[in-house]
């Protein structure tokens, strides 16, 4: 299960902790990744942001959610004490394990969040054959 996980996630993915408190303006959006018989799901917060800003592109057994939250501000006369919301442009990549079955890969994007449901291949979902061995 962790070689999966290592395989899934490859080796950036422990790096993003460390990226975030290196580079506090960025934006790196915050994910869970989870697991069960049929299906791997990332739900990943996008807080402010609409179904056009964000963007999934798979390419290569690689899905990478790219998209932009642009700055806005109401009155431009406005005195601002305290900014601490992260703006700009942003990506993330996922490498799939080979028992996702990429052709049924779906996403909804609801009150911020965006859930990615990575079906598994009948294959994966059946587990592992059992080989027969014959005797000489």
């Amino acid at each position: 299960m962790d070689r999966m996980f290592e395989d899934f996630f490859g080796r950036s993915f422990p790096m993003f902790p460390r990226l975030r408190a290196e580079m506090p303006e960025t934006v790196v959006p915050d994910v869970d990744v989870t697991e069960n018989d049929k299906a791997i799901t990332i739900a990943a917060e996008l807080p402010g942001l609409d179904e056009k800003d964000v963007e999934l592109i798979l390419r290569d057994g690689v899905l990478t959610l790219k998209g932009e939250k642009s700055f806005e501000r109401e009155e431009e006369e406005e005195n601002v004490y305290v900014s601490e919301r992260r703006y700009g442009s942003f990506q993330r990549s996922f490498r799939l394990p080979p028992s996702v079955d990429e052709d049924k890969i779906s996403a909804d994007f609801d009150k911020g969040v965006l859930t990615i449901t990575l079906p598994k291949s009948q294959a994966a979902q059946s587990g592992p054959t059992r080989v027969p061995l014959a005797k000489k």
